[in-house]
């Protein structure tokens, strides 16, 4: 069981952009070797005043723009929810070093090339279970699921695997963070930033962060 590590608490000036932080958090726990999927997060939906929430990994980082990506099953039971009610929040959290970060933000369909490239970068049978896969779909057997997937295998041969329609990225373009770092005696040091975002078609423009520190 690894010790937990007593982190540095946020400057005192805080920072103009929270996510060159949050980035630098991300790698730290990276090179911590700590936990198996470092960059594992958690995603909220809502639909209809419904929240859900379930663990996805960040697969792309852009501290600059304020991205983080993901990607899923466009036609999954999230993917259908993203896409009829974009705002979505994000949680990090590395118990063992005493951070936690919280994300809310629009998602919106990554570029197809971007969606390509990764999806090349899979191991083979990962692509093949996008394609076997109708994510969230009810099915009646394990067993029936193994079969889809051989289905998939002698279907695409020894050929590369293409990208399913089905199935690419999100970018989430944050419009608030919220940096949390444990203190001693419940005196954790957190602070929230927010901007402006601007959606026109497939472009978006981002305003100034604006930050102040929270009470714990």
């Amino acid at each position: 069981m690894p010790e937990r590590i007593a982190a540095d608490f946020l400057p005192d000036t805080l920072p103009d952009n929270p996510m060159h932080l949050v980035d630098a958090w991300l790698s730290a726990a990276r090179d911590a070797n700590f936990l198996p999927n470092p960059n594992a997060m958690t995603l909220a939906t809502s639909e209809d005043g419904r929240p859900a929430a379930r663990i996805v990994l960040c697969k792309g980082f852009d501290a600059e723009a304020g991205i983080v990506d993901f990607y899923t099953n466009y036609e999954s039971a999230k993917g259908r929810v993203i896409d009829a009610h974009p705002e979505v929040a994000l949680v990090f959290h590395w118990d063992h070093q005493s951070r936690q970060v919280r994300i809310e933000g629009l998602a919106l369909r990554a570029p197809a090339e971007q969606s390509d490239a990764y999806f090349a970068s899979r191991p083979r049978k990962s692509q093949l279970g996008a394609w076997a896969s109708a994510q969230s779909q009810p099915i009646d057997s394990r067993d029936a699921m193994l079969a889809r997937f051989e289905s998939a295998a002698a279907e695409h041969g020894g050929d590369s695997v293409e990208r399913p329609p089905h199935w690419g990225g999100y970018r989430v373009w944050a419009r608030a963070c919220e940096l949390w770092v444990e203190g001693a005696g419940r005196v954790h040091d957190r602070a929230r930033f927010e901007r402006e975002l601007t959606v026109a078609g497939d472009t978006v423009a981002t305003g100034a962060w604006q930050g102040s520190r929270l009470q714990p």
